[in-house]
């Protein structure tokens, strides 16, 4: 029986990627739900005050910098990686840095609001990564 590494794991199909990320948007909106609910009410209520839309944007972007940082730092993997036997793990084969973690998340921006154009690119990319990948020195495997 062959022993599937790191380095040789195969890369997941777009579909099962595309899945994935479709189950983590029900996840995160559990995550925001917990993370905005009770300091906004707290707010609201207190305080009769209502947060501007712009610190409510950098809320959302920081709760979920914090989110994927600590999952991927973790184990490179959120819970839905984990359902679709998906891992996130460093280009070149040494453990993922903060570094990577943090410009892949800040990448995956732009190239997912961007009419997916950063995951279109990984069905001309010869490795079948995402663009934002790419970029931050990382790639998705499949594991068993």
């Amino acid at each position: 029986m062959e022993v599937i590494t790191e380095a040789s794991a195969p890369v997941p199909s777009i579909r099962r990627r595309l899945a994935s990320m479709f189950y983590e948007t029900f996840l995160l909106i559990g995550v925001l739900s917990a993370a905005f609910v009770l300091p906004h009410l707290l707010l609201g209520l207190f305080l009769k005050a209502a947060v501007p839309g712009i610190l409510l944007w950098l809320h959302v972007f920081v709760v979920l910098l914090v989110y994927f940082a600590w999952l991927w730092k973790r184990n490179g993997q959120t819970l839905a990686m984990q359902t679709w036997k998906i891992k996130l793990v460093a280009a070149d084969r040494k453990p993922l840095n903060s570094r990577q973690i943090f410009f892949r998340y800040l990448l995956a921006w732009p190239s997912l609001l961007l009419c997916g154009l950063g995951v279109l690119w990984a069905l001309v990319d010869r490795d079948r990564q995402f663009l934002h990948d790419r970029l931050a020195g990382t790639r998705l495997i499949r594991i068993q």
